[in-house]
């Protein structure tokens, strides 16, 4: 067999397992929360070995962690509409929409209401870092544009963008829909001149 073949074999037996393990893990999640999610149960649902999953991940948490990345990655991709406005308008209209599936819904009360151990914690963070890093992006590019100053700090821009939609999808348990979404961003740019 050549190489190019069994590594392309390989590749899709091993891009199968991931995603059936991350599937798998997700529905776990949504179902029983983080601190529930046990690896040989994730084997089992996935119908991988679970020393394949621990080879992989090593533990539960990096687990649980890359199986959130991968599906927030997936769901909420990072808008290029050529503007600041358009960029937080399209993203704050996915998270909506995002945050407002039952799925969705799920994902983020279980992890709100997870335990604060210091390993769950610092998946948490982990996770948290990931997204910002990504999105940061939208903020990076308006600077470049010169629609806001050069020390605008991305992380607190987001986190105020996105706080009110988690809000209403944790507490009020309210839909937002794309008016309250460009409202929103309006308010914060209001706040953030360049």
């Amino acid at each position: 067999m050549s190489e190019e073949r069994v590594r392309r074999r390989t590749g899709g037996r091993s891009a199968r397992v991931r995603r059936a393990v991350l599937d798998a893990t997700l529905r776990a999640v949504a179902e029983q929360g983080p601190d529930a999610v046990s690896v040989p149960e994730i084997a089992r649902r996935a119908g991988v070995h679970e020393t394949s999953v621990y080879r992989r991940w090593g533990t539960r948490e990096h687990l649980v962690v890359d199986a959130l990345l991968a599906y927030s990655e997936e769901q909420l991709r990072i808008p290029d509409t050529g503007t600041l406005r358009g960029d937080l308008i399209a993203f704050s209209d996915s998270l909506a929409a995002y945050l407002d599936t039952p799925f969705g819904k799920a994902l983020v009360r279980s992890m709100a209401a997870a335990a604060d151990g210091q390993t769950l914690a610092e998946s948490r963070e982990e996770f948290w870092t990931s997204r910002f890093d990504l999105a940061r992006t939208m903020i990076d590019r308006a600077v470049a544009r010169g629609e806001l100053p050069e020390d605008t700090d991305p992380a607190f821009l987001l986190e105020t963008l996105i706080a009110p939609l988690h809000f209403r999808a944790l507490l009020t348990r309210r839909p937002v829909d794309g008016h309250r979404t460009a409202r929103l961003v309006d308010l914060l740019l209001a706040d953030h001149p360049s």
